[in-house]
C-alpha cells in the first residue's frame, strides 16, 4: 500500500470514509477493496452485518482499527451525522432496489430512496463533506426507441437507445404505473445532490449501476430473504435453478439488459473515491455494454452455466412465459432496452470493464450452488413433509 497515487500522480492519502448501507452486496464488496488494498477507514453504516460478518470477526484481522460497524437506521437516528462529519467522505448505498416492490409497496420506495436519503445530503452540503450518492441506471426509463414503430430502422441507431449521463432524457410511465415510483424517487435525489452542488458547493459524484452481479447478491427466497420475496432477475433465475425449477420469462423475456461483474464495478468506485479531482460534480454510468443479451438469452446462459457448475443435467423445461401482471401484479411496466455509454467514466478516469458475461456467471452461480445449495435442499424436503 506503500507510495499509492491518483490518476495524476499525486500521493493518496488515508480517509475516513463513512458509508451507509455497508452490510449489503455492494457495500460488502466495497468495504473488501477498501481494507484490503488501501490505507482507508470505514465507519460501516446499516441495520445488518451479515455479508461482512468476516470483515468485522475476528479483531486479530490486520485491518481491525480500520473498520467499526454502527447499527444505525438512517430513518431516525440522530448519531448518523455525528458519523457523517467524522468522515471525509460518505458513500451513500441505502435504498430499497428490488423491481418487485416497486409497485406493491410505493410508498415505502419512494420514502427509502428520497426521503431517507435526504438528510444524508443535507448533512455533507451543511458540514463541507464530500458525497458519493449510488444512485439507479431506471433514472433513463424508457428509451426514445421504445417509441418507434417497431419496425423502424432507427430502433437500431444507437443514438435512439444507449443511455449517455450528459444527453439522454429521462422517459418514465404513466403515474398509475407505480413501476416507476422508484426510478422517480432515484431522479429526484440526483436533481437535489445537482442543485446543492450548483448552489451550496457540494462536492458530489453520482453512480448509475448498469446490474452489478456477483456472490451475495440479493436474496434467496426462504433461505437468506422472505418466503414471499421476488428478488432481482438473476437472483430470481438462480433461485430457479437451484429448487431444480423452470426459469419464469417475464412477457417472453425480450427486455434487454448489460450485467457487469462486482468487482469490475468496484475498480470504478476505488477509482471515484481516491480521484475526486476528476470525478467531483460528475455522474457516471458503470456497466458492460459488451455484456448484452435479452432476459431470455440470459435463461438460457445460466441454464448452461449451473449444469457446469452444478453437474446436474437441466430440466425437461427450462423456462416458462408468465405476464408481468402475473409476476408483478398490477402497475408494472418497464423499460425496453438498457446499455449504458462509457465515454464520460473512461475520459474521466480511464475505467473500462474486463469480465465476460459467462465468467461472471460462473463465479456468481459457483458461489449460489455452494452457498445455497445444501440450504435449498432442506427447505423443499420440510415443504415436502409438511
Amino acid at each position: 500500500m506503500a507510495g499509492r497515487v491518483d490518476l495524476d500522480g499525486n500521493p493518496i492519502k488515508q480517509i475516513t470514509i463513512c458509508m451507509i448501507g455497508a452490510g449489503g452486496f455492494i457495500g460488502s464488496h466495497l468495504c473488501e477493496k477498501l481494507l484490503s488494498e488501501t490505507p482507508h477507514k470505514v465507519l460501516a453504516v446499516d441495520v445488518y452485518s451479515d455479508k461482512i460478518k468476516h470483515l468485522l470477526e475476528p479483531a486479530t484481522v490486520t485491518w481491525a482499527d480500520r473498520i467499526q460497524f454502527h447499527r444505525i437506521n438512517i430513518k431516525n437516528d440522530s448519531r448518523l451525522e455525528g458519523l457523517i462529519k467524522m468522515a471525509d467522505l460518505t458513500i451513500n448505498l441505502a435504498a430499497i432496489c428490488t423491481p418487485a416492490d416497486y409497485n406493491t409497496r410505493p410508498l415505502d420506495t419512494i420514502y427509502s430512496n428520497f426521503i431517507d436519503a435526504l438528510p444524508v445530503v443535507k448533512y455533507c452540503s451543511e458540514n463541507g463533506k464530500r458525497l458519493i450518492h449510488f444512485s439507479t441506471c431506471e433514472v433513463y426509463g424508457k428509451t426514445i426507441g421504445a417509441f418507434l414503430p417497431k419496425d423502424s430502422p432507427l430502433r437500431q441507431d444507437p443514438a435512439y437507445y444507449v443511455l449517455k449521463e450528459d444527453i439522454s432524457p429521462c422517459i418514465f410511465g404513466p403515474i398509475e404505473k407505480q413501476r416507476w415510483s422508484y426510478a422517480c424517487a432515484k431522479q429526484l435525489i440526483e436533481r437535489l445532490v445537482y442543485a446543492e452542488g450548483a448552489e451550496n458547493g457540494l462536492e458530489f459524484t453520482i453512480v448509475r449501476p448498469f446490474n452489478w452481479i456477483g456472490p451475495r447478491m440479493d436474496f434467496i427466497p426462504g433461505i437468506d430473504g422472505p418466503s414471499e420475496g421476488v428478488p432481482r432477475v438473476l437472483a430470481c433465475f438462480s433461485n430457479n435453478l437451484l429448487r431444480r425449477e423452470p426459469l419464469k420469462l417475464v412477457d417472453g423475456g425480450e427486455s434487454q439488459r448489460t450485467f457487469i461483474y462486482i468487482k469490475d464495478a468496484i475498480e470504478a468506485v476505488l477509482l471515484m473515491i481516491e480521484n475526486p479531482a476528476r470525478a467531483n460534480g460528475h455522474i457516471f454510468n458503470v456497466g458492460n455494454p459488451n455484456n448484452e443479451v435479452t432476459v431470455r438469452q440470459l435463461a438460457e446462459m445460466m441454464t448452461k452455466v449451473y449444469s457446469k457448475v452444478s453437474g446436474e443435467s437441466s430440466i425437461e423445461t427450462p423456462t416458462i412465459d408468465v405476464s408481468s401482471k402475473e409476476f408483478y401484479g398490477e402497475g408494472y411496466d418497464d423499460s425496453d432496452k438498457r446499455i449504458p455509454d462509457m465515454t464520460i467514466i473512461n475520459r474521466q478516469l480511464g475505467w473500462n470493464p474486463k469480465t465476460s458475461l459467462w465468467d461472471l456467471l460462473e463465479s456468481t452461480l459457483t458461489y449460489q450452488h455452494r452457498t445455497y445449495a445444501e440450504a435449498v435442499k432442506q427447505a423443499m424436503s420440510k415443504t415436502t413433509a409438511n
